[in-house]
């Protein structure tokens, strides 16, 4: 059960590794591309196409005629990665379960952004864990789980490419482990409870009342998706990379600096723009966008 990009390695970890997919659930498809019209199809139901799987696609998971063609496939186990939340009469149906696959070291970052929010608040080390499923989201016994060390500089889109691939080799060694009654559940701590909301437009604006380090860390850890962003002369200016200076200055935050080097003023430091993109053009480097883009005011416009 998955729908991105990011639940595809595992799909097939477990066919190269022979066990026997008797379906896959994944989104409906849904209308996109160039005007909207254009049919757009999961990259989970792409790759299991190109395998011959099954397919199920239902818009209601409670509905009768799922439930029944679910229950008919009488699966032994079922694996979820970057799915949707399942009721209970789906989650509970099999004989051994319902696994899943979730981007941090749980009981941390539980919720929808993981990935991102680790960054944000600028931690160095995170993770893969499954579990199985129950009642509450993110909460059932903890089967295994991989630690991933994140980079000074690194961004949310790297951070999962290099977990997408890792979270594979851990779905496969977990459902090897429950196959043979080898791996038992541990109860998460519930002293050691995060958790990582789902992100909004509103919340990837970029505040630079903050010190540069988290400012920095915000910008990648929302690159390239969602985007962090600001309003630069009227107009939104996405962000995709940037770096640290430790200077620093008295000036008050959001200031930028001169016209050759795209340098904004935080509460502590300053941050160097290096990668953006204004509202209605392509991405590039802060260099090129400065050589094309004079800057009326010498400011970005902050939140009231």
């Amino acid at each position: 059960m998955g729908t991105p990009e990011f639940a595809v390695p595992s799909l097939a970890a477990l066919l190269d590794a022979g066990y026997d997919v008797v379906a896959v659930l994944t989104a409906p498809d849904r209308l996109g591309g160039r005007g909207g019209q254009q049919l757009i199809e999961s990259a989970v139901k792409h790759f299991a196409d190109e395998k011959q799987l099954q397919i199920l696609q239902p818009a209601n998971l409670k509905s009768p005629e799922f439930i029944a063609s679910l229950r008919d496939l009488k699966a032994d186990l079922q694996v979820v990665v970057a799915f949707r939340m399942l009721p209970e009469i789906v989650w509970s149906m099999p004989p051994l379960g319902t696994m899943n696959l979730h981007g941090s070291l749980l009981p941390a970052y539980r919720g929808a952004a993981p990935i991102n929010w680790a960054i944000i608040n600028g931690e160095r080390m995170t993770g893969v864990t499954t579990f199985m499923l129950q009642h509450t989201i993110d909460t059932g016994d903890i089967l295994l789980q991989k630690t991933l060390e994140i980079g000074p500089d690194e961004t949310a889109g790297e951070l999962h490419d290099r977990m997408m691939h890792l979270g594979a080799h851990v779905v496969l060694e977990s459902v090897r482990g429950i196959e043979g009654h080898t791996l038992l559940g541990t109860p998460q701590n519930p002293n050691k409870v995060s958790y990582a909301p789902k992100i909004t437009h509103e919340t990837c604006r970029i505040n630079f009342n903050l010190p540069a380090v988290s400012v920095h860390n915000f910008i990648r850890g929302l690159s390239p998706y969602p985007t962090a962003w600001t309003m630069i002369d009227g107009a939104q200016l996405n962000v995709y990379r940037s770096e640290v200076l430790p200077e620093s200055h008295m000036l008050i935050a959001g200031v930028i600096g001169d016209e050759k080097d795209f340098v904004i003023t935080c509460k502590e430091g300053k941050v160097r723009l290096v990668e953006v993109q204004m509202q209605g053009k392509r991405r590039m480097s802060a260099r090129e966008f400065l050589n094309g883009y004079n800057i009326k005011m010498k400011s970005v416009e902050q939140q009231a």
